[in-house]
């Protein structure tokens, strides 16, 4: 099933003057072969990238993002969108959908590492104060504070209120050995003041007397709650009032800001304003946590995360550096190097594409790229297309959704690889005598013995680094001449 959207790819990208002739505006195009393709790995993304680390350090399928959720949410997002903007699924040429497939990629790739891996949909207390995990983390953590996160003037109106006397407890939390327990927040009338969880404590204690047990939540083998002293989080709280914004979904929606807005696009408050709404009985600024609450909508979790990336993600473009532009060229190029999924990272990490930025250093960069790998692996079987334009076509207007061939009888014919001798005077021929590849051959046989006896190793069960039995130069340096 893996090589299947492989399979599908023909490859025959329509181009303009040498290059794709890309949308002016953004369409809602047929989701159809992206959909076909993503349900032909369903299996591989429940079971191979929606993955979280148990506190036995087993990774597991996870319990709270599963392919049926994901799928619908991407629907709503890409076909119905929100405030006049939908989820890119590709171009209108054939096999657009790829680009679709990368835009997808890369963000599910950031959702491995945000939430995916922990299996929760609440922000985790991860914020270390003095080795300790101040339970005010639930205000914002960084130093950060989630309450003050404001709309721009523009988007001012958008905005959920601050409700000092809203007391919620998040319903998913990490799992790791002594992971602090669940984010709560509430007036200061209920916690005047609040502590910290110390990861430390050995709470499973059936001989102390009374007997303990690890109670705050299902699977916890350490820690417990302290209140008996005021703790301060980065930000100097010591309170959990009003701090009911932390992050939520797949990719961590949080503040009043960004909860307001789903409430005037998606829910309550688009209902109330009289215009079209998706979820017209949830309000997200009285109950933010039914992102992660809903039994009846699952894909809350999804949406939220999807809605952040149109807004935050899709529309990037500073210092020059446009991300659809940037995805274009990454699937053009052949889809190589980590620089395009790095420059991701940083912009959903800290807000730039080159960080250091204001915010600090990139965090997780090699695990972020580590499964943008994985799920283009199971995306396309390990066999990475490479995107053609065999046909040169051209835009009928500027505004027209239809592009027209253009002399496909002009396109370059390609010597077939043969294993046979060729002709000296042929066009492979005069590839192989040229002064380039006789060069290029010399060079790579003077190196022979270093690349068979330092390059082409592999780790042993005794962690000796040997030759390889299956690749040897010769067959690389015969594969080299074919291709060439």
């Amino acid at each position: 099933m893996r090589s299947s959207i492989a399979s599908i790819i023909l490859l025959s990208i329509g181009v303009r003057n040498g290059t794709v002739a890309y949308s002016k505006k953004q369409r809602n195009l047929d989701t159809t072969n992206l959909i076909q393709a993503l349900d032909e790995v369903k299996n591989e993304i429940d079971n191979k990238l929606f993955l979280y680390l148990t506190p036995d350090y087993q990774w597991i399928p996870s319990t709270v993002y599963r392919y049926d959720d994901f799928l619908e949410s991407l629907k709503i997002m890409s076909e119905i969108g929100v405030a006049e903007k939908l989820f890119y699924t590709g171009e209108n040429v054939d096999n657009g959908y790829i680009y679709g497939l990368i835009n997808v990629a890369a963000f599910l790739a950031q959702s491995m590492k945000e939430t995916i891996q922990y299996d929760a949909c609440d922000e985790n207390s991860w914020d270390l104060i003095g080795g300790k995990y101040p339970l005010s983390n639930a205000c914002g953590q960084l130093g950060q504070s989630y309450q003050d996160y404001h709309c721009s003037d523009e988007e001012k109106h958008m905005e959920c209120p601050v409700d000092p006397n809203m007391s919620i407890t998040a319903v998913t939390h990490a799992k790791w050995y002594g992971a602090p327990g669940p984010l709560f927040c509430g007036p200061k009338t209920e916690y005047s003041f609040t502590g910290i969880w110390d990861h430390l404590y050995e709470c499973n204690r059936p001989w102390a007397n009374p007997p303990e047990t690890c109670s705050v939540y299902e699977g916890q083998k350490a820690g417990k709650y302290d209140n008996s002293a005021p703790y301060a989080n980065n930000a100097g709280r010591t309170d959990v009032e009003g701090c009911c914004w932390w992050g939520r979904g797949v990719i961590q929606t949080s503040g009043v800001c960004n909860f307001g807005k789903l409430n005037y696009y998606l829910g309550a408050r688009a209902a109330a304003d009289g215009r079209d709404s998706r979820y017209p009985t949830i309000d997200f600024c009285k109950d933010p946590e039914v992102i992660c609450s809903s039994a009846e909508y699952k894909e809350l979790k999804w949406i939220a995360g999807l809605f952040y990336w149109m807004e935050s993600v899709q529309t990037y473009n500073v210092d020059g550096w446009d991300y659809l532009t940037e995805l274009r060229s990454f699937v053009e190029g052949g889809m190589t190097g980590t620089s395009f999924i790095d420059a991701v990272s940083g912009i959903v990490n800290r807000g730039c594409h080159n960080p250091p930025c204001g915010t600090g250093e990139l965090d997780g960069r090699m695990e972020r790229s580590d499964n943008f790998n994985k799920v283009l692996d199971a995306f396309f079987g390990g066999v990475i297309p490479q995107v053609t334009a065999p046909i040169t076509v051209t835009e009928t207007s500027d505004t027209s959704d239809s592009l027209t061939e253009s002399n496909p009888s002009s396109a370059v014919s390609t010597p077939i690889p043969t294993r046979q001798p060729v002709s000296p005077s042929s066009e492979a021929g005069l590839v192989l005598n040229s002064d380039t590849f006789v060069n290029l051959a010399q060079a790579l046989d003077d190196s022979k013995g270093d690349i068979d006896s330092k390059l082409f190793l592999y780790l042993t069960p005794d962690y000796q680094w040997i030759p390889s039995s299956v690749y040897r130069y010769d067959d690389f340096f015969e594969s080299v001449r074919i291709m060439a």
